[in-house]
């Protein structure tokens, strides 16, 4: 497992030139990209320069957020498959393989099975692309029982659901997007990370819950810095994670709006230290 930052997760806009300097302010050991970005970048820059001045900074790719909207209309669905291939061309030209997207965990309009033909349908069409590309896709759940309240049809919102979805899509290059928060919110356990194979698990994101607030009572949108407040098991689960043979990313994603206010070095920095707090806690 390595460090990684995703600069938009903490709040701060940099370029994919200007992370790279901010990953090392940080102690970071890797880094995601935006995909249009590279695709643009590598018009200019060569994708053995791109490696190289990785390889000088001693720092990894971590992975890309999925360019693809399969949540609304076909019309939209299309168009961004369309752009799929030529984006993902771009990332494996500089070895960034993993890509990411999140689950919606209920609706208004589809049923369950409704939902879940669609998902099957769709992710399995991105995937297949992704795979002629050598890239895997991670799925994460959204496990806050708050994100589901008030909704008409629930949708997946757990670590099982998401393997379901997986078998049902018939790929193999798909698997979990596995986020500390969601994997608390929604009430699983240590032993059920200890049960997953290392190719289950395709990129990690880690943050911390406020205290003082039941678990079914927590807001997907405020969370804390991981290991801030020590109610999200982070040494169990990320103890797990080795255990299984997890060798990817571990991104910060604590959605502190506070570090979107400070200058983007003592963000990073702020960041950076939390991160090596909770790798002493796992002895990782």
């Amino acid at each position: 497992m390595f460090k990684n930052l995703n600069v938009g997760a903490l709040g701060v806009k940099a370029t994919f030139f200007e992370a790279v300097e901010l990953a090392k302010v940080g102690g970071f050991q890797g880094l995601d990209i935006d995909v249009f970005e590279m695709e643009n970048v590598l018009k200019t820059k060569s994708a053995e320069e791109i490696k190289s001045l990785l390889k000088k900074n001693k720092l990894k790719l971590g992975g890309w957020g999925l360019p693809v909207e399969f949540r609304k209309d076909d019309e939209t669905f299309r168009k961004d498959l369309e752009r799929l291939p030529s984006l993902a061309e771009a990332a494996k030209k500089v070895g960034c393989l993993r890509v990411f997207t999140w689950i919606m965990p209920a609706s208004d309009t589809l049923t369950f099975e409704e939902h879940f033909k669609l998902h099957v349908e769709r992710l399995k069409a991105v995937a297949q692309i992704l795979s002629d590309y050598g890239c895997v896709l991670g799925l994460e759940f959204v496990g806050p029982k708050t994100s589901r309240l008030n909704r008409k049809y629930e949708f997946i919102h757990t670590m099982d659901g998401i393997l379901e979805l997986r078998k049902a899509m018939k790929a193999e290059n798909a698997g979990l997007l596995l986020d500390c928060w969601h994997w608390y919110t929604s009430h699983a356990t240590v032993d059920q990370i200890k049960q997953l194979k290392s190719g289950d698990v395709v990129y990690v994101h880690v943050n911390d819950a406020p205290s003082g607030v039941q678990v079914d009572e927590q807001l997907d949108w405020v969370r804390r810095l991981p290991g801030e407040t020590g109610v999200i098991d982070i040494a169990g689960f990320l103890k797990a994670l080795k255990q299984i043979g997890y060798d990817g990313p571990v991104t910060p994603e604590p959605f502190d709006k506070s570090l979107a206010e400070m200058p983007a070095q003592e963000a990073v920095r702020k960041v950076g230290e939390s991160m090596d707090k909770i790798w002493k806690q796992a002895a990782v």
